[in-house]
């Protein structure tokens, strides 16, 4: 039996749930919750966000194609699509799949209408489906100082941004500004600011606003003082296997103001590694191991959600087409590749175990890797009902039992990379869980990885 086919098998049988975010009436627009650390809704249920890089999907796909694409990341259990109006590739000069441009004469403040209405249904369709969009009003390129596809200035940044607000005020959107780049000049602030001021004006401050950087990255490095950040992203990108991609998120939780803060372009599933590098294996790819143990790491030290990337996927890139960075596969056919069901057994994780109410606690590991790619990260609940550990290898660790202070305790496995839960030992009323233990997953090694579930059972 084929990885592929075993992966289509387990897929059919497992029901991701699905937030319908279409319903304002019940859940209301998206905030930041009172503990800076997690974004809900108004209604105070709890948003995880669950991203997927689809930087060309409103430049390359036509409606049909559109409606594939949705349906499945819908169905495989994401909450937002990251895509970008004013697109990397060609995105001003090549037009979309009906024959428009979305400027005029390469103006910003001159908005194609036509090209606009096309955005405006694949926006309508996520909604429909319960997805939010991570809207790029425009990649980074198109403002940044010295480069030649600079189009924007501050005056024509502010009246875009307020078409853009206003345009998609009552619609599920989270605006993310930047687009793989930095600001590092007074010149690149007043552009970001008069953007991000633009679309307030337009959308009345009805939606979330954050900022994707350039790789390796954080929004925190340059706008922790910006009042119109809501929330922080970084982008641990593409450079090698390892990197612990949960230090960003230890960095960002420790500022003031506090907010939550999530990867927003990690390592790619299918990218070759570090192929930004003058020395790299071209043959050399990411796999979903790489793409699960970012994820986990991340999420484990405290994001309040985490975003997957493709590199078939984000180009929608498909033969004919000329390839960036090595895409090699229809992005059809990489819809199906295995992390992104693996993201989508992540989030129900996470939602199950009540991720607002847990916060990253190291000290619960007494004995284990602490550093390196077999690193352990812990978890607890604010009330004391459980604990979660990540093991990325499948190593051994010992935990100090005593911080859940149950007199019985459930502790189950959670196989990341199947869904599947094995409850291996459910303590007697003996106290038992008031010392040092020892635990081994049930297997170890590169692409073994492992949660522990520590549960408290209430007494009867």
């Amino acid at each position: 039996m084929t990885s592929r086919f075993l992966y289509a098998v387990l897929f059919s049988l497992l029901v991701i749930s699905k937030v319908a975010v279409a319903d304002k009436s019940e859940y209301g627009r998206l905030e930041v919750a009172d503990n800076g650390r997690h974004l809900q809704y108004e209604n105070k249920a709890p948003f995880f966000y669950l991203g997927d890089t689809a930087w060309s999907l409103f430049h390359r796909l036509n409606r049909e194609e559109a409606n594939t694409y949705l349906e499945d990341r819908a169905q495989k259990g994401f909450t937002v699509i990251q895509a970008v109006a004013l697109a990397e590739l060609d995105g001003l000069t090549v037009p979309n799949p009906y024959g428009e441009l979305p400027l005029i004469d390469l103006d910003p403040a001159q908005p194609n209408e036509k090209y606009f209405e096309h955005v405006d249904y694949i926006v309508a369709q996520a909604e429909s489906l319960g997805l939010h969009i991570g809207f790029l009003p425009t990649w980074g390129k198109y403002w940044k100082s010295g480069d030649a596809k600079k189009i924007f200035t501050q005056k024509n940044a502010r009246t875009y941004g307020r078409f853009l607000g206003n345009r998609y005020r009552d619609n599920a959107i989270i605006w993310i500004l930047g687009g793989d780049q930095n600001v590092v000049s007074k010149e690149e602030r007043s552009i970001i600011d008069a953007m991000a001021a633009g679309i307030k004006a337009g959308d009345g401050g009805n939606h979330l606003m954050t900022f994707h950087p350039r790789g390796p990255g954080q929004s925190s490095a340059q706008l922790q003082k910006a009042r119109w950040l809501d929330f922080h992203m970084s982008q641990t990108s593409h450079a090698g296997r390892n990197l612990d991609t949960g230090l960003y998120v230890e960095r960002d939780l420790l500022l003031k103001p506090i907010r939550p803060t999530l990867d927003g372009e990690p390592r790619y599933e299918g990218i070759p590694i570090g192929f930004y590098l003058k020395e790299h294996n071209r043959l050399l790819r990411f796999d979903d191991d790489d793409v699960r143990q970012a994820a986990w790491w991340s999420v484990m030290a405290g994001a309040c959600g985490h975003t997957y990337g493709n590199n078939n996927i984000w180009q929608m890139w498909q033969p004919g087409r000329k390839p960036a960075i090595g895409a090699n596969i229809p992005w059809v056919e990489a819809l199906e590749h295995p992390g992104a069901m693996q993201m989508g057994l992540l989030r129900r994780f996470m939602e199950a175990n009540q991720f607002q109410n847990l916060i990253p606690d190291q000290s619960l590991i007494v004995d284990g890797p602490v550093r390196g790619p077999a690193k352990i990260r812990a978890m607890r609940a604010r009330d004391g009902s459980r604990i979660v550990i990540y093991s990325p290898r499948g190593e051994s660790f010992t935990l100090d039992q005593s911080k859940l202070n149950a007199v019985r305790s459930k502790k189950t496995w959670f196989d990341p990379r199947y869904g599947a839960s094995y409850e291996f030992r459910t303590s007697p009323r003996d106290r038992d869980n008031q010392t040092f233990q020892i635990f081994t997953p049930p297997t170890s090694g590169r692409g073994q990885d492992w949660i522990l579930v520590f549960e408290r059972i209430p007494e009867q």
